[in-house]
């Protein structure tokens, strides 16, 4: 390996490269945080994958999120490589992946990146300068991002960054009457709810969905469906939205990241799945109900808001509440299986959440808003079986 030494002079400009997912991109701007509070005047861009910069959506550590495509021909790699080839004082090469690895070599005078200690790192040694191990095994995403701070020279920051709608008063403006439209006069305390996940593994039925919306309509709130414009998601908001026995505000496909973000942020409960949104509501700092199933909930399980980097927040096994989250998986001997469903495929159920009773929901959500509960015996899982802290 290139053991050049690192800059000696605080960077002009930084890249932090995530090709990856809108929650692994989202998830990566706790390292911007620590390296903008370590380097306030650095400038500093994220390098990401087109479709995925809506989570950076007016970011403040942010100068600009530079996208390249997601299936490109070695061609058009090489393209983008000439591009960005050079342009940073230092690049940082957040996955242990060839092609994040790709990038941050084209794009920095010096480089850093994770290897995965369970696989050899011949081919790191000639394209990165020094190396932290991504102990993806028994961490959180976040630490494993966070694990390239000291290599940097910075204090890791545990604090995930969510998009938002920035300061123009005109847009605000239009926000807010569009968001006060559906809450009444006075408005009325508003819980938005992500009924669709990407993956068909991760999703909760929709009877459930409608047990809950009615429940939180009965206790006076203002219901508000958030999610993207993909039409099997705009279709599955359509019928809930329909079949809910009081009407519900449904923003599916109309909102940009952001100001999805900026809803979540005036909203006094977000109830969601395994998804990317769920990420940025915990970021937000909203009381989050996440329900999971089958996925690892050390690796993926919301980052509550402020969570000290170095703690981690979830266990592999139970329900319960991190500072502003709380974390609801379905029952099972199985659970968490971390396969694709019960079937191994994307389109697969998921039995631990096709069989999640509404009650256990709307329970999870009574804590959050700081609301008694019913008693939990009888349950197969508790409902609390962690500890409440708060970092």
């Amino acid at each position: 390996m290139n053991e050049s030494a690192a800059p000696s002079n605080p960077p002009r400009t930084v890249a932090v490269v995530c090709t990856q997912r809108i929650g692994d991109v989202l998830l990566a701007t706790a390292l911007v945080r620590s390296i903008k509070r370590q380097w306030p005047d650095a400038e500093i861009d994220m390098i990401v994958y087109r479709g995925t910069e809506g989570v950076l959506e007016h970011n403040p550590d942010l100068r600009n999120a530079v996208t390249v495509e997601r299936r490109a021909s070695w061609r058009e790699r090489l393209a983008s490589a000439a591009r960005l080839w050079r342009r940073y004082d230092i690049a940082c090469a957040t996955l242990a992946s060839s092609r994040c690895r790709f990038y941050a070599w084209a794009a920095g005078r010096w480089r850093v990146g994770l290897f995965d200690p369970d696989r050899p790192k011949r081919a790191t040694r000639f394209l990165l300068h020094r190396l932290a191990p991504d102990e993806h095994r028994r961490v959180h995403t976040v630490t494993s991002y966070l694990a390239l701070a000291p290599v940097l020279g910075v204090a890791p920051v545990g604090e995930v960054v969510a998009p938002g709608i920035g300061d123009d008063p005109t847009r605000r403006a239009a926000f807010d009457a569009r968001l006060a439209a559906g809450r009444g006069t006075p408005p009325r305390p508003l819980v938005v709810v992500h009924p669709y996940p990407m993956f068909a593994y991760k999703q909760w039925h929709a009877q459930g969905w409608l047990q809950l919306i009615d429940w939180l309509r009965a206790q006076g709130f203002v219901v508000a469906l958030s999610g993207g414009p993909a039409s099997a998601e705009l279709e599955y908001a359509r019928r809930i939205a329909e079949s809910a026995s009081e009407p519900v505000m449904n923003f599916v496909g109309q909102l940009s990241l952001g100001e999805t973000a900026e809803m979540i942020r005036r909203a006094v409960l977000f109830v969601g799945p395994d998804t990317g949104v769920t990420h940025i509501a915990a970021a937000c700092g909203t009381p989050t109900v996440a329900l999971f199933g089958p996925s690892n909930p050390c690796r993926w399980g919301p980052w509550p808001r402020d969570w000290p980097a170095g703690n981690e927040p979830w266990p592999l096994r139970g329900s319960g509440r991190r500072g502003n989250v709380f974390l609801l998986q379905g029952e099972g001997d199985c659970v968490p299986c971390k396969a694709e469903g019960c079937e191994r495929h994307l389109a697969s159920e998921s039995r631990c959440l096709t069989e999640l009773d509404a009650k256990r929901v709307i329970d999870a959500a009574k804590v959050m808003l700081g609301l008694p509960t019913a008693s939990a015996a009888g349950d197969t899982q508790p409902l609390v079986r962690l500890p409440v802290e708060r970092g």
